[in-house]
């Protein structure tokens, strides 16, 4: 494999010869003289510029390595002639550190977020409720009466639109904190939703995101709200963004410890399963949260296989989610078998 250029000139050749694993995972060689962007370093012994790459590596980490599947990823895109993107990174390394596998392709061109937006939402909540503003137990009245961000007329929810129909049996009733964002994460319930970006404003889990670092992901409006989405006004992603809020969440470093042990198990508790889960295992334990609209398919995960790792896959441009959902369930699968080493043999629950 082609050597990359490290910190300071010293060259990082991916796990050549095996001397040193972990973050700084390469043997080290002195700069080919023949090139011209590097620093000049004496030539010294494998050993010692092993030891030098540790040290540099220390503040600086060597890229992360790029996996075998990305070739099989690339093609499984190819054929499909959909819009894609995907954000993968293996668990483990340090916060901060690099990571063993890393495979990023257009993780920063923007996606209509469709129900992955419901992420953040949840993040803020168990925000609020760690500051002290809010319980879980709290109740909220259940009305179906909304205001655009266009003119601050009002729009209601149509039951038939949404993928629940529980939250609507409470209308004039109230309902706990917690079934609301059960109801919003597990079932993709918008009513639910919406609800909860009114009770705990736009702004604020806008900033949220802001401060998780997860800047590609843009909270503009609740669900449904046509005027604003005729003025392409719409909650927006990136890969990249789904991928460290999910890494926050992964990591017990969205809120706290015991918010994100909550949250994971939500997102456990997910009931639209034929994306990344389909590709895996049907033991793997999933945390993930989908999102769909016409032509709009998305699925963002924490895998916790053998070796755990996140995976958010982004399609646009298919109209049968079947094809889009069995799309996902191939990536999944390709990434899997390398993460874990385990060539083809992943019996996966769709075979496209």
């Amino acid at each position: 494999r082609a050597a990359r250029l490290g910190p300071i000139g010293v060259f990082c050749v991916p796990d050549a010869v095996g001397l040193v694993r972990g973050d700084a995972s390469r043997r080290v060689f002195p700069p080919d003289p023949g090139l011209s962007m590097h620093l000049p370093l004496p030539r010294t012994s494998p050993i010692a510029a092993t030891a030098a790459c540790l040290l540099l590596c220390a503040s600086t980490v060597c890229a992360a390595e790029e996996p075998k599947a990305k070739t099989a990823v690339e093609a499984l895109i190819k054929a499909s002639g959909a819009d894609v993107a995907v954000a993968f990174r293996t668990l483990d390394a340090p916060t901060g550190k690099s990571p063993r596998l890393e495979l990023l392709i257009q993780p920063d061109v923007v996606f209509h977020a469709a129900s992955t937006m419901k992420v953040p939402v949840m993040i803020e909540l168990f925000r609020q409720a760690r500051l002290g503003r809010l319980t879980l137990d709290d109740q909220l009245l259940v009305r179906n009466q909304f205001k655009s961000i266009v003119d601050g007329s009002p729009y209601s929810l149509s039951m038939g639109d949404d993928s629940d129909a529980d939250v609507y049996k409470n209308i004039d009733k109230s309902m706990r904190l917690a079934d609301l964002c059960e109801a919003m994460i597990t079932v993709s319930s918008n009513f639910a939703t919406n609800l909860l970006i009114d009770r705990l404003g736009v702004a604020e889990i806008q900033k949220t995101v802001r401060d998780l670092g997860a800047d590609g992901m843009s909270v503009l409006r609740g669900v449904e709200d046509n005027k604003a989405f005729d003025q392409g006004m719409n909650n927006s992603t990136t890969a990249r963004a789904l991928l460290v809020l999910l890494e926050r969440i992964a990591r017990m470093e969205a809120v706290d410890e015991p918010s994100s042990r909550e949250m994971l198990a939500i997102l456990k508790r997910q009931t639209f399963n034929d994306g990344i889960p389909a590709g895996l295992p049907p033991s793997t334990p999933v945390a993930h949260k989908t999102g769909e609209i016409t032509k709009i398919h998305h699925d963002a995960a924490i895998v916790y296989g053998p070796r755990p790792f996140i995976l958010v896959v982004l399609v646009r441009g298919i109209e049968d989610r079947k094809i889009s959902a069995a799309l996902m369930a191939s990536i999944a699968r390709a990434l899997y078998d390398e993460a874990t080493g385990s060539g083809s043999v992943v019996a996966s629950r769709h075979r496209p």
